[in-house]
């Protein structure tokens, strides 16, 4: 069974950091690339970052570059995002994709809101 677990969400204040976590399970983790997605209050679901399985190709939203980090442990099956120096426009629900040939593969989401 395909398994996708975020956590790390939370309210944080603006200029504050969160780092959340992906736990990966029933697929073969250290093939798949992985994304982070948000979607943020009545908006559309937009991509955040991604990583190739080897963990040295990432590439960022412009919106994120230079406050978030993405990174991977293929021996812990675990996908990270570090959020920096956050905005209240961060304020979103972030989603864990994993994708492995035609396989794309969701977590449930975890809650970052960003405010005072």
């Amino acid at each position: 069974q395909v398994q996708l677990v975020e956590s790390g969400g939370g309210l944080v204040q603006p200029g504050g950091s969160l780092r959340l976590s992906c736990a990966a399970s029933g697929f073969t983790f250290r093939y798949s690339a992985m994304r982070w997605y948000r979607q943020p209050p009545g908006k559309e679901r937009e991509l955040v970052a991604t990583i190739d399985n080897g963990g040295s190709i990432r590439n960022y939203a412009d919106f994120v570059k230079g406050r978030f980090t993405i990174s991977r442990d293929n021996n812990k099956n675990m996908v990270y995002l570090q959020m920096n120096n956050q905005r209240p426009e961060d304020t979103a629900v972030y989603y864990c994709n994993g994708v492995l040939s035609q396989y794309d593969y969701w977590g449930q989401g975890t809650q970052v809101t960003v405010s005072t």
